[in-house]
């Protein structure tokens, strides 16, 4: 039974095995940055089987209009079998309805945000990372 745990203390090390276990693209090898990256963050919730993290979101809100969903990733292992939605749904409650929740999602990912509740929003920008 896979069991949910809101803002634990995670181990980057973990989370960057996560992370390329899902196929996400994130700077694994950088594991400061990944520990950077939790620490700073308001919602993290994350799945686990046992002793194993299987799945982690991680997001960024105010409480009281927005919330970025940052990360969200579950190891392909486990993909499929409603994980993912959970972590989402789980946000979701943290953050309350008031609060939009919006991510972008990267190319392979596009057909699957819809299937969780995500509208596409056509008026969004961005000024990318320089790494």
């Amino acid at each position: 039974m896979i069991e949910y745990r809101e803002n634990q203390s995670l181990e980057p090390v973990e989370i960057a095995r996560v992370f390329e276990a899902s196929g996400i693209s994130r700077p694994t090898k950088d594991i400061p940055r990944i520990a950077q990256m939790f620490a700073n963050a308001n919602v993290v919730i994350s799945a686990w089987d046992g002793a194993r993290l299987i799945g982690v979101s991680r997001a960024l809100t105010d409480y009281s209009y927005c919330c970025y969903l940052s990360d969200l990733a579950v190891d392909v292992a486990y993909q499929k079998h409603g994980i993912g939605r959970e972590l989402v749904r789980r946000t979701q409650s943290i953050i309350g309805e008031e609060v939009s929740l919006i991510l972008m999602s990267a190319p392979g990912a596009m057909a699957y945000y819809p299937k969780v509740g995500f509208a596409l929003a056509d008026n969004a920008y961005v000024i990318r990372r320089k790494r």
